[in-house]
């Protein structure tokens, strides 16, 4: 394979452009040339793709978000616009892609791989919520960022002697929410993986404030829950009477630059993803797994450790979906001063 491509999909997570830098690269010390493609499978199909060299991945490695850019392309599940990105790649005499993205990104590369061009994901996300690795490129910034963020909080928060319920990103998974809360002190962590009583939430602020000699409560929330204003409403429902503030930590959590930790990852994945294009293989996306790197057929059957798998009717189906650590929610409970 004489000439490869790179792309980021989806959602920007700090760590992209890192893990961009280690492809081209790497290619290049194989001796490959490497075009960029902007906006994604967009940009494919637009045919918005040009030719990167070592010096134009030049510091780029500690800026956050993608300098690739990145977009939502949902036209490219169906055959037509696979096809139209595929005659771009053709034209530009592309032999193989570099997807950076989430699990739609994934499934792209699962469709370009059957056309016959090896394609390799790598799992770029904050949500830390894909299948076949243990951490997603961005998500230990997002955690680092969130941390800070609720630090500050907390320091309000205490002078004002004020009940703060903090929503953090996350789709629809607790991960950031786990992390961060743990990280920060958070008196109580809410995330979707795990169901939650409203009357013991609401319990256990008073408790704090009366019982504990507590002046101030924090709450992390993770969105795939609800919105912080919406549980904030449900709280007053239930009967809380503290002075309660919402702040929604939002897209700020995507920015900002690449901590160490995600800028390795990203290096390690990248290059790791040219030396199987290099070898000629396709349709796997790259992960880590108890600190070493993993690969696994995005499609597949959950016998052959494939990430997906196809019903009948053509239905993708998630094979061992990710699960949140619901044993840090626990020690979380444990360790809150409640």
């Amino acid at each position: 394979m004489k000439r490869i491509a790179v792309l980021t999909s989806g959602g920007d997570a700090p760590g992209m452009n890192a893990a961009i830098r280690a492809v081209v690269r790497k290619a290049i010390s194989e001796g490959m040339e490497v075009f960029g493609i902007n906006r994604g499978y967009a940009g494919m199909v637009e045919g918005d793709i040009f030719p990167l060299d070592a010096n134009g991945v030049s510091n780029i490695l500690s800026h956050g978000g993608t300098f690739l850019q990145s977009a939502r392309y949902p036209e490219f599940a169906q055959l037509e616009g696979q096809l139209k990105g595929i005659e771009q790649l053709k034209k530009h005499g592309i032999e193989g892609v570099v997807v950076i993205g989430g699990d739609g990104s994934y499934h792209g590369a699962m469709r370009l791989t059957e056309h016959g061009f090896p394609a390799i994901g790598l799992p770029g996300t904050i949500d830390n919520d894909i299948v076949g690795t243990d951490y997603t490129i961005g998500f230990d910034t997002a955690v680092n960022t969130a941390v800070d963020a609720l630090d500050k909080i907390r320091d309000t928060s205490f002078s004002h002697g004020r009940t703060f319920v903090v929503e953090v990103m996350g789709r629809n998974a607790g991960d950031i929410a786990l992390w961060s809360g743990i990280a920060a002190g958070a008196d109580q962590i809410i995330v979707p993986e795990e169901p939650y009583d409203i009357n013991e939430v609401v319990a256990k602020v008073k408790k704090g404030y009366t019982r504990k000699g507590k002046n101030h409560h924090l709450i992390v929330l993770a969105e795939g829950v609800m919105h912080g204003e919406a549980f904030a409403a449900e709280m007053k429902a239930a009967g809380d009477d503290s002075d309660l503030r919402v702040t929604n930590l939002g897209h700020i959590l995507r920015g900002g630059a690449p901590t160490p930790r995600d800028r390795v990852l990203a290096s390690w994945m990248g290059a790791h993803a040219v030396e199987l294009l290099k070898e000629g293989k396709g349709g796997l996306a790259v992960g880590v797994h108890n600190e070493s790197l993993v690969e696994h057929p995005i499609l597949g059957t959950a016998e052959e450790g494939a990430l997906f798998s196809l019903t009948e009717d053509g239905k993708i189906v998630v094979n061992n979906p990710h699960k949140a650590r619901l044993d840090f929610a626990a020690l979380n409970r444990d360790l809150a001063h409640i």
